[in-house]
Order: C-alpha cells, then sequence, then structure tokens
C-alpha cells in the first residue's frame, strides 16, 4: 500500500513538472510542438496515476472513456478554421464537469460540511456553471450559429453584474448555514444564466480575449476542485491553466489598449453610425487583377504579410506558404507581421502559418515588425482588417482609438485581398482602403493568392 502510495505521488510529481515545462515552451513557437509533447505527456502520468488508486471503479470509468472518445474524437478533427470554437467547446465540457463534481460533492457531504470546504465549494460552482454556458455562447458566436454584434439593453451591466451578486450572497449564506440544502441549486441556475448573459453584449472582435478569460475561469474552478478532492496535481494544474489564461487575458487587453472591464462590458463591435456612413460606397477605391499584383510582388525587395481571420476562412495558408516560396526563390525578403489578437483566439495566425510550415523566424509580432514598414515595399493584407486600421492612431472619436495596429500604412505600397468593403469585428471602416497607395485586390483569399502564385512561378513579374 505504501509503496503503491509512493509511485502515485511520483507519477503526479513528474506530471506536474511537466506541466510546468509545457507552458514555457509553448510560449515559443520554436518550441511550442515540444510544449504539446510534454503537456500530454504529463496528462498521461497524471490519468495512470488516478487509476492506480486502489477502490476504484474501473467500469465506470470505461464507460466515461467511452463516451469522452465519442464526442472528442470527432472535436479534434475539426478544421483550423473551427480551432477557436473548438477550443471554447473544451472550456465548456471542462466547466461542466467542475460544477457536476461539485454539486455531487455538496450532497455527498451535506449537511456537515466544513465552512471553507463549502466556501470553496460554492466558487468552484458558481465559476463553473458560468464559464460553461459563457463557453457555449463564445462558441456559438464563433461559429457564427449566434449574432456576433453586441446585444445590449439599457441596465444591462447592473442586471448581470446584480445576478453574479446575488449567486455570491447565496454562496456565502450556505458557508454560514450548508444545511439549507434547497438553496443550492440557486448557485447553479443563477451562473448559469450569468454566463449566457455575459457573453450577449460582446462583440466579436473581442473573442480571443474572451477565450482566454474563459479558460482561466475553468482553471480556477479546476483549481477549487482539487481542494474539494484533496488532489495536489489539480490544484496546481488549474491554478497553472488559471494564472496562464488571466496573464493571456490582460496581455492580449493591452495590445487593444483596452481594460477588462471595457471587453466585458463595452459592448465592443456595434455597427457604427455617422453622416459619412451614408456616403462610404461612393469613395473611390483602386483595385488591381492577381496579374498586376503578382508584378508588383516580384519586383519588390521586401514584402510584409499580414494574415489575418479572412485567410483562415478561405483556408488559404498553404497557398501564402506557396507564394513565400515563389518570392524567395525571386530573392524577394518576406517576413509576416503577426497582431496579437488577429483572428478569433489566442495565437490563432501563428498555429495557422505554423501548419503550412511558414519558417518560425519569419513571424514577427507586431511591436518588433512596426519599425520595418516604412521601410517595405509591400505590405500584403490578407483578410485582416480591424488590425490594420489607422483610425486607431487618428480618429479620436473611432471606437478602437488608442489601439496598438500593425502600421501597414506607412509602407511603400499597401495591397489588401478581401471580398467586399464590409467592416470587420469592430464595426467600423477602414481608411486604408481609401488611401492612394494601397490596391484592394477583391476575391477569395485562397484564390486571389493561387492566382499570384501562378503568375510568379509563370515568370510573371
Amino acid at each position: 500500500m505504501i509503496a503503491t502510495e509512493y509511485i502515485i505521488e511520483t507519477t503526479y510529481l513528474i506530471a506536474t513538472a511537466l506541466f510546468i515545462l509545457s507552458l514555457k515552451w509553448l510560449s515559443s513557437p520554436a518550441t511550442a510542438r515540444r510544449g504539446v509533447w510534454a503537456g500530454e505527456a504529463g496528462m498521461l502520468l497524471a490519468i495512470v496515476g488516478t487509476l492506480i488508486h486502489s477502490g476504484l471503479s474501473y467500469r465506470w470509468v470505461a464507460i466515461g472513456l467511452v463516451l469522452g472518445s465519442i464526442i472528442g474524437v470527432p472535436l479534434g478533427r475539426v478544421a483550423m478554421t473551427a480551432v477557436p470554437q473548438r477550443t471554447a467547446l473544451s472550456h465548456a465540457f471542462g466547466a461542466l464537469c467542475v460544477t457536476l463534481v461539485g454539486t455531487a460533492e455538496y450532497y455527498l457531504r451535506a449537511p456537515d460540511v466544513p465552512g471553507f470546504m463549502m466556501g470553496v465549494l460554492s466558487l468552484e460552482v458558481i465559476l463553473g456553471a458560468l464559464t460553461f454556458t459563457g463557453s457555449l455562447m463564445a462558441a456559438g458566436k464563433l461559429q457564427e450559429v449566434l449574432p456576433q454584434r453586441p446585444i445590449t439593453y439599457k441596465g444591462q451591466n447592473f442586471v448581470n453584474l446584480g445576478m453574479l451578486a446575488v449567486a455570491l450572497g447565496i454562496g456565502a449564506m450556505l458557508v454560514m448555514h450548508p444545511e439549507k440544502m434547497f438553496l443550492f441549486p440557486l448557485i447553479i441556475v443563477i451562473p448559469l444564466i450569468f454566463g449566457v448573459m455575459m457573453i450577449i453584449p460582446i462583440g466579436g472582435a473581442d473573442m480571443p480575449t474572451v477565450i482566454s478569460l474563459l479558460n482561466s475561469y475553468a482553471g480556477l474552478s479546476a483549481a477549487m476542485m482539487g481542494f474539494v478532492l484533496g488532489s495536489k496535481l489539480l490544484i496546481i494544474a488549474g491554478a497553472l491553466d488559471g494564472a496562464s489564461g488571466f496573464i493571456l487575458s490582460v496581455n492580449m487587453s493591452k495590445a487593444m489598449n483596452r481594460s477588462f472591464t471595457n471587453v466585458l462590458f463595452g459592448a465592443f463591435g456595434q455597427e457604427q453610425t455617422s453622416a459619412a456612413a451614408g456616403t462610404k460606397e461612393a469613395r473611390p477605391v483602386r483595385s488591381a487583377s492577381p496579374e498586376e499584383a503578382a508584378q508588383i510582388l516580384g519586383a519588390a525587395s521586401k514584402v510584409v504579410i499580414v494574415p489575418g481571420y479572412g485567410m483562415a476562412v478561405a483556408q488559404a495558408q498553404h497557398k501564402v506558404r506557396e507564394m513565400y516560396d515563389a518570392l524567395t526563390k525571386k530573392g524577394v525578403d518576406v517576413k509576416f507581421g503577426i497582431h496579437p489578437v488577429a483572428g478569433r483566439m489566442p495565437g490563432h495566425m501563428n498555429v495557422l502559418l505554423a501548419e503550412a510550415d511558414i519558417p518560425y523566424d519569419k513571424l514577427i509580432e507586431m511591436d518588433d515588425i512596426n519599425g520595418e514598414f516604412p521601410q517595405t515595399d509591400v505590405a500584403l493584407i490578407i483578410g485582416a482588417n480591424d488590425v490594420t486600421n489607422p483610425a486607431a492612431r487618428e480618429d479620436s472619436s473611432s471606437p478602437i482609438y488608442g489601439m496598438p495596429i500593425l502600421d501597414v500604412d506607412k509602407a511603400h505600397t499597401v495591397m489588401v485581398i478581401k471580398r467586399g468593403m464590409g467592416a470587420g469585428f469592430a464595426g467600423i471602416e477602414n481608411p486604408l482602403y481609401y488611401m492612394d497607395k494601397t490596391l484592394m485586390l477583391f476575391g477569395d483569399a485562397k484564390s486571389f493568392v493561387g492566382s499570384i502564385v501562378r503568375e510568379l512561378s509563370g515568370g510573371h513579374g
């Protein structure tokens, strides 16, 4: 028995170390693959260590394994463009697990639940429940089965925060009177509703930050579940998840020059209406064909490609890799400018470009690439909108004013691959498209880039 406990504790210790190393390695594209393997190995050891415990019902474990595989295998085979909503669903399932375990533990222990344990249980269930429905709402918005624009009404923030306060108040009452079992369902139902109401006023432009914040909530609720179950490994893993998600959310908010309160309560992403809105269709734009674009790119010395969600939707990353290869063969210096919140989840563009085997050293973060745009011959934007909008620097009335952007407008020539002139997630017009140095390349990103590659490979330019 002692030997078994020693093996379990050693297994958990190694798993903990692997989780920590995984986070460290995942912070860099060059070591990200190693980080994934370390995380997977750590989780495998954690599962093995748990299965060694005596008194475990392997029948229920087997049932859970089968059900989890039925759900998990299809989720793991989604297209790269669907990774953000798949991630949100993962948060939802994890949070649901925490909520169910917390509920079961309360009813198994009630009414004799110590005050500290009752407090942890209450927070676990509240966080888990709101994360479950919040993550489902986020996934729905990302999948576009729910409206991406914020839905607001007068007094909304007061109502939402009031609901959360009531849930926390009931949790505090249960700490003092754990025998009042009729109150417990309320700290499940109210947060479930709050999770929905929390995401409704948040626009699609803020989904990357929201996803990382929900990840933090899921991690914190899992850490609390670790206290309830007496699992040191779960406490550490949940704390790592919660802390890393929170830090990432802070960094992403800074990247948008906005606060958490503005992200959660600012209804960012409403369609902007202005006096100029009715005349924007009449403003002239310059467009170019794939042949013309290929000639300009082939004659350039330095090109910076800026990817965005449009590239993800079109699944154009592999064609972009072909264009990178064709330009590099012509002696063109090609780099990629990556904005921290481009796409719909943290690191979205990095993941897509890594899938296409773009060299890691060519993926340059915003702060490092911005100084190079004045010396750049061509800035080629593929489906990015708000993160390249100069209104963030120049228009104090713009809702994105102050948000750090990629300074593509400082390049000698700007080319934008876009289906049309529609607004981005922030719901505002981009004056970049009307500049004299800008050429609009209208069409599907994958098809247009493919046409450019054919022209480059055929000797044009």
